[in-house]
């Protein structure tokens, strides 16, 4: 059975409860042996909070053999962390950077098959001086990954993003032919990890009506196109610029397998519109595995007993099933 290392987020939002209820999940723990990443005091509170038959066991790493049903190993991260939950603090950023650096490491050394994160602050690893805006930016630098991307997987609807935390008015000027050629790579690569060997894959215009042959915007002629017809001459069954108001539903429909968005909104309106409570953030192109809950931390039902657990249970059973293109895993 695969190890999976869990990193618990940041311990402020709703990352340790949600864990927590997964792992509470006896399907969940069927298709592999977990190991949370963080801290073991407060999935203890966790737990309480949830009102669940657990108890929390630590663990050196997962190497140790598995305690069995009804227990939670935390490889317990010692780290000074704030009193206040459901606030961003200086001292979660820090922790929550600890988790994901010895998660990476376990994955890079082949002590887990894969990584799954609990949601993390982009304020929080600010206070604590990081300039990392997310999880996929942290990820990349750890294992030395130029080529990433941020991909979406739900039952009917995948989508992958060739921009991902910038401000909206930068997008334009960072579309180019080989940013969007490189994303189409990495969709096929996505693609084959879940299982399409020769994926159909949708490509997404920039502006509406994918530009309407230049009267509203020349991105789609100057980048997006080329791009298209590269990938087409490497042998892909890619197809597009499609307008952004018609490639989602077309996809839905089954048309296509995965869509190429031009920006990190385009994207995720439709998917979180559809799959808020089940999608799954999958990271394409590092060299180890690592799946998240498409949600963030939201502070405001932190340690409430309100979070779902939905999304984080569905990271999870992902991870445990992909593999990496090429591994032989």
């Amino acid at each position: 059975m695969n190890n999976i290392a869990i990193t618990m987020g940041d311990p402020g939002g709703i990352g340790p409860e949600v864990t927590a209820r997964a792992l509470a999940c006896a399907e969940t723990r069927a298709r592999c042996r977990p190991v949370v990443v963080g801290s073991a005091g407060v999935m203890e509170e966790a737990v309480r909070l949830a009102g669940l038959d657990l108890r929390v066991r630590t663990v050196g790493g997962p190497e140790e053999p598995p305690a069995g049903a009804g227990v939670v190993d935390v490889l317990d991260i010692r780290t000074r962390l704030s009193s206040r939950r459901g606030v961003p603090s200086a001292a979660s950023g820090r922790a929550a950077v600890r988790y994901i650096k010895k998660a990476a490491a376990l994955a890079l050394k082949k002590q887990v098959h894969a990584i799954v994160t609990a949601p993390v602050s982009k304020e929080s690893l600010r206070m604590a001086g990081y300039k990392w805006p997310g999880h996929t930016e942290l990820l990349a630098e750890i294992t030395n990954t130029q080529n990433v991307a941020m991909m979406f997987v739900s039952e009917r609807l995948k989508v992958i993003l060739c921009t991902i935390h910038v401000p909206l008015k930068d997008v334009p000027k960072m579309i180019n032919r080989r940013l969007v050629y490189r994303t189409i790579m990495l969709a096929r690569t996505g693609a084959r990890m879940l299982g399409a060997e020769n994926p159909r894959i949708a490509v997404s215009g920039l502006n509406p009506h994918a530009g309407e042959s230049g009267i509203m915007g020349r991105e789609e002629e100057r980048s997006i196109t080329p791009a298209v017809e590269k990938a087409r001459e490497y042998g892909m069954e890619v197809s597009g610029p499609y307008p952004p108001d018609v490639i989602f539903y077309r996809a839905y429909k089954g048309d296509f397998d995965i869509i190429v968005c031009m920006y990190h909104d385009q994207g995720l309106i439709p998917f979180k519109m559809l799959y808020f409570d089940s999608g799954v953030n999958l990271t394409v192109g590092l060299p180890i595995i690592r799946t998240s809950p498409d949600h963030g931390t939201a502070f405001d039902i932190a340690w409430k007993n309100k979070a779902n657990p939905s999304s984080m249970t569905a990271a999870v059973k992902l991870a445990c099933r992909l593999r990496l293109e090429g591994s032989g895993e």
